[in-house]
């Protein structure tokens, strides 16, 4: 292995959930994702006077860091670094350790991160943890001399990812790494940490993963989609935590969530496949008022003013509208079969407070790579 004579950068885009929130949580249960044109870079280069360096233009200035038992912490204090470059950390962590596992020592290295998935310094809800993660993977490896696989890149995110405790599907970080638009079914994360741990993470690149799945799907090419950003910051780990703590998993109304949630995942896919873009807003509806109902049972607080009047200004022009990830803030999606009334719908947001963000799909990424299946047939059953 020798480390690149020059620096590399990558770029990873963001997500939006279109369907499958909170139920894509448990392994092999399928979610829609979309990934948006916008990015998150990543360059790495030869050091600048610590062993690692992490710069971003979300942070006051570079941390400087330096190797303790394998872990990376503040150089001069000997701490770990704050939560706001914990996700690059990781990723870091995780490439080291596939290094050292083949015999090679992770280079000094800079890393510097830009972020346009963040609007001022507050976090738009479009995934930047995820692409972090994927672009940091591939950033890091390509510099090293390795050139992994689009799976072996998210693979790498999501174990740096599961390492520090992301409560998330790993939806985003799918999303990051193949682009376009995808069905996903997430992994049964504690069993792929565990097959880590014992195993290492060369093992863990090579051997199946149990529910997870990724297949591409064809744009709706008859529907306009279009986010609304309710200017609020929330926190998915938050959320997730607060779902986990309270006592609704495992009841009845959880099986019967997760099983209807499947069912809007299964009808819009087949949606796409078909060419029928119209035929996704009505359970792209059954997915709100799904959404609707958890946050009822749970009060975990998924829809705020501004989310549902984002959703009700859509459905009274005739479309399809829900949160996009977590909810409690951040943003929201709207479906419209008349390209008519965009400018209506952004208007009418904006007189709501909802300001509307100009996205578009981004383009499919890794697409030599071999899509994975299912590493064991993934049980839609709640």
């Amino acid at each position: 292995m020798s480390a690149h004579p020059t620096p590399v950068t990558r770029r990873a885009p963001g997500k939006l959930f279109v369907a499958g929130e909170y139920a894509v949580t448990e392994a092999g249960i399928p979610a829609l994702l979309m990934a948006v044109d916008r990015h998150v870079t990543v360059t790495v280069a030869g050091p600048s006077g610590a062993q690692v360096t992490i710069s971003s233009d979300l942070t006051a200035g570079p941390a400087r860091l330096r190797w303790d038992a394998g872990r990376l912490v503040l150089a001069d204090s000997g701490r770990p670094v704050g939560p706001s470059l914990a996700h690059v950390v990781a990723t870091v962590e995780t490439v080291a350790k596939l290094l050292n596992e083949q015999g090679f020592v992770l280079p000094e290295i800079t890393v510097s991160v830009s972020s346009r998935l963040h609007n001022e310094g507050v976090k738009l809800g479009l995934g930047s943890s995820g692409a972090v993660g994927v672009a940091t993977v591939d950033a890091v490896t390509a510099y090293c001399g390795l050139a992994p696989s689009a799976e072996q890149r998210y693979r790498l995110a999501l174990l740096a990812a599961a390492a520090i405790g992301a409560a998330g599907s790993g939806g985003d970080l799918a999303a990051a790494t193949w682009g376009g638009w995808i069905e996903y079914r997430a992994p049964d994360r504690p069993a792929v940490l565990a097959l880590a741990r014992r195993r290492g993470v060369t093992a863990a690149l090579e051997e199946a993963w149990p529910g997870f799945a990724v297949t591409r799907l064809p744009a709706p090419a008859d529907l306009v989609l279009e986010t609304g950003w309710t200017g609020a910051p929330a926190s998915t780990t938050l959320m997730l935590s607060d779902l986990h703590r309270s006592a609704w998993r495992g009841t009845p109304s959880h099986r019967r969530f997760v099983a209807a949630t499947t069912e809007c995942v299964r009808s819009c896919v087949s949606a796409l496949t078909r060419g029928d873009g119209h035929a996704l807003l009505e359970p792209i509806r059954r997915a709100r008022a799904e959404l609707a109902r958890l946050d009822t049972e749970t009060g975990i607080g998924i829809f705020t003013p501004s989310l549902t009047a984002l959703c009700d200004i859509a459905q009274e022009l005739g479309g399809a509208a829900k949160p996009s990830g977590a909810g409690g803030g951040d943003c929201g999606i709207a479906l419209l079969d008349d390209p008519n009334l965009v400018q209506e719908l952004r208007h009418r947001w904006a007189a709501a407070g909802v300001q509307p963000v100009h996205l578009h799909a981004a383009s499919e990424r890794g697409s030599r790579d071999r899509l994975p299946g299912p590493s064991t047939p993934p049980s839609d059953a709640p």
